[in-house]
């Protein structure tokens, strides 16, 4: 970095147009030297304007470089292998498969989650108002179409209890679980979730779910897993309750019916799910006991099948009969319901691909390879697809099972394959044993499964962290509780893009300030002994300009004006502000509208004689200034690439108008005022190194050591 120092070389100001340097013996576009008497080598760095043809040029070659354009030529460039690899991204793992390495923990995290995954499958059908036998089905096709077609190597997919509880919500409002329309629009839903994420995969829409933050998806998972539990209570407490998303109608539907209260299914469940929580902290807390987190609900199932086998207690509800063999082909029915299901199928794809992706791309970072969000969009919408045809409903990640399937050691996507032949031999030969499953069993692994969605930790810590984003966590939450899922997500994802779009209408602005001995300018608030020119305001836009915030930035320069920290303020003694310099590198963007609202800032600056200046924009803000005319409005001469350069040009302005004191009074109409003599002055001096340099010997520090303070200092 080039550091510019000040040198006692002259004693007076009118020195600066004696000794000045012909620019027109020096036109290169490089940075051009220059050494005074005894001073330091310094540098001038000039900026580069884009010039008419050059925007034009560039505007036509990056239209001409279109979307469709560059797809092609990729395609071009794209070798055999990874043209298989886009449509079969399971050929990835294949050609790299190492039999000895991979083989036995692959097969041993496909049994563990495999046997996992049965009983969970039972569980969660239920929960979605449908015959168990629909929740093995869920869990068999789509682990075989995923593993071929999905990216991720860990995720198991399959029932879940989020999606189950929006399925129940949605059909049970349309027609009754026992109808055979439920089952019929339930597997159609399935279809539709498919399709859109297929056709979000193939316009690569995944960048949309970036708008919910996980503040909302927290609050949301928080707020489910308190009305899944509630719904599951009836098979605890012996009697029917309200089928309900909203905590209040549950809550009165279990008060009301209290007198129907029923000891043995609740000792049962009880006990199911003090074991189930048991095992599943053990298996968390001791590595060499993590099998029992994925045998609790087999365990669940083999103890409370055993218990009605040996004693048949007649107050116990049980599965019932299960068919038996492997799902058969079928188109789905009820395409006239579809315009009733968009609004769900768009919910239900959401939270699922919100689950799925966050899950599947935190484990290929600790597995050390790449996921691409839109392949595996692809491949859970296939899964989907290909499985509504057998008589699925919705699927999705699991955020459990995929845990334990990282946990058992799977390596690649062979175990996908080892739960789905799990599955299929649980389907063509265990269905008759699964008749005397109790309810209240599969209702212990759900609330079991559940609990780990109550996020508290992530409630403190939004507390203690971000207080916005924990009062968005409450909102979500609250209003899921108590109106409903789908308007808690709805207000959850609408308070969450208000909040971005205050942020956006309403971005940071900081005053700079020079640190001592350096020439960095700093916020001065971040700060404090950086300090700053009298008659020259320094401020940094953090943020695009844009339409929504071009009158919240005037505001805020028209404020600093006025606000004026004298205590910190160098140089000469003024009594307003002659300069704003507007330190523009985080502007990534301006618009139309921000452009207009410059040129009014600039109209209203030269109205009170403040002459604007620009430093550091990028080169497509640079661009856009350009062709609206706003860089020959301003004038090339105050466009800078640092901000030193520009207040050490401003500051050499104010100290000729101390000098001038009578200059500054207004003058006849017909003469002009010696700023804008001052202002004429400054284009033909603009390129002297002379005024890069700041070498004045007016200009110098009151420090003893002129190298640390190159600019002026507070006058004593």
């Amino acid at each position: 970095m080039d550091r510019t120092y000040a040198s006692p070389s002259s004693q007076n100001l009118t020195a600066i147009t004696t000794n000045s340097v012909d620019f027109a013996s020096s036109s290169s576009p490089s940075p051009t030297s220059r050494s005074t008497g005894g001073s330091r080598s310094v540098k001038i760095i000039q900026l580069e304007h884009p010039s008419a043809t050059a925007s034009s040029c560039s505007s036509s070659s990056s239209s001409s470089l279109s979307v469709v354009s560059k797809w092609k030529e990729r395609m071009k460039r794209m070798t055999w292998r990874e043209w298989i690899e886009t449509f079969f991204p399971c050929y990835r793992w294949v050609r790299t498969y190492k039999v000895r390495e991979y083989l036995q923990p692959d097969l041993m995290a496909g049994i563990t989650v495999g046997i996992m995954l049965v009983p969970q499958s039972m569980s969660y059908a239920k929960l979605a108002g449908l015959q168990p036998i629909y929740g093995l089905y869920s869990g068999f096709i789509p682990i075989f179409v995923y593993t071929i077609f999905g990216s991720s190597r860990q995720l198991a997919i399959g029932p879940v209890a989020l999606t189950s509880l929006l399925v129940s919500n949605v059909l049970s409002s349309i027609v009754e679980p026992s109808d055979k329309l439920y089952t019929e629009l339930a597997i159609l839903l399935a279809l539709m979730v498919g399709i859109l994420e297929c056709t979000m995969a193939l316009l690569r829409l995944g960048w949309l779910l970036r708008f919910i933050s996980h503040s909302v998806i927290s609050g949301f998972t928080t707020a489910s897993a308190f009305v899944i539990a509630l719904s599951q209570a009836k098979y605890f407490l012996g009697y029917e309750i309200e089928r309900s998303s909203k905590i209040i109608p549950l809550v009165k539907s279990i008060i009301s019916g209290a007198d129907k209260f029923s000891w043995p299914p609740f000792l049962m469940g009880s006990l199911m799910l003090a074991i189930l929580l048991t095992m599943k902290h053990m298996g968390k807390t001791r590595k060499y006991l993590r099998f029992l987190r994925a045998a609790g609900p087999l365990t669940a199932v083999v103890l409370g099948t055993t218990f009605v086998k040996i004693y048949h207690p007649p107050s116990i509800s049980l599965v019932g009969d299960i068919p038996q063999g492997l799902p058969k082909f079928s188109i789905p029915k009820q395409f006239g319901h579809v315009k009733s299901l968009i609004p769900t199928t768009v919910l239900i794809t959401g939270v699922a691909i919100l689950e799925s992706v966050g899950i599947a791309k935190a484990l290929a970072a600790k597995n050390g390879y790449e996921l691409d969000s839109n392949q595996e969009l692809f491949g859970l919408g296939l899964a989907n697809i290909c499985g509504s045809f057998f008589s699925i409903y919705p699927t999705t990640g699991s955020f459990s099972r995929s845990a334990v399937n990282h946990e058992s050691g799977a390596k690649t996507g062979l175990s996908g394959l080892v739960m789905g032949i799990i599955m299929a031999c649980a389907l063509l030969f265990l269905t008759p044993a699964f008749e005397y499953i109790p309810q209240c069993a599969l209702a212990a692994i759900v609330i079991s499964a559940v609990i780990g969605l109550v996020d508290y930790d992530e409630a403190k810590f939004l507390w203690r962290v971000d207080k916005k984003d924990f009062l968005l966590w409450t909102i979500t939450c609250m209003t899921t509780l108590f109106l409903g899922i789908e308007i808690g997500v709805l207000v959850g994802v609408g308070v969450s893009l208000a909040f971005v779009i205050h942020e956006s209408a309403n971005p940071h602005i900081a005053v700079l300030g020079r640190l001592p001995g350096t020439t960095i300018y700093r916020n001065t608030q971040q700060y404090p002994e950086a300090y700053t020119y009298n008659g020259i305001v320094i401020v940094r836009i953090d943020a695009p300009i844009y339409f929504a915030n071009t009158s919240y930035i005037k505001d805020r320069l028209r404020d600093y004006e006025i606000e004026k920290d004298d205590s910190k303020g160098r140089g000469p003694e003024v009594s307003r502000i002659h300069f704003v310099i507007l330190e523009m590198a985080p502007v990534t963007y301006i618009d139309s509208s921000a452009v207009q609202a410059l040129k009014e800032l600039h109209q209203e600056y030269k109205s009170r004689d403040i002459q604007l200046a620009i430093s550091n924009p990028n080169r497509e803000v640079l661009l856009t200034l350009a062709k609206a005319g706003v860089i020959d409005l301003i004038g090339k001469e105050w466009y800078f690439v640092r901000v030193h350069d520009a207040v050490q040009i401003c500051l050499q302005h104010v100290q000729r108008l101390t000098e001038f004191p009578k200059a500054q009074e207004t003058l006849a109409d017909n003469k002009p005022s010696l700023f804008q003599r001052l202002l004429s002055q400054r284009k033909d001096e603009f390129f002297q190194p002379e005024l890069e340099s700041g070498v004045r010997e007016s200009l110098l520090s009151m420090d003893t050591n002129p190298q640390l303070e190159p600019l002026l200092s507070k006058k004593p």
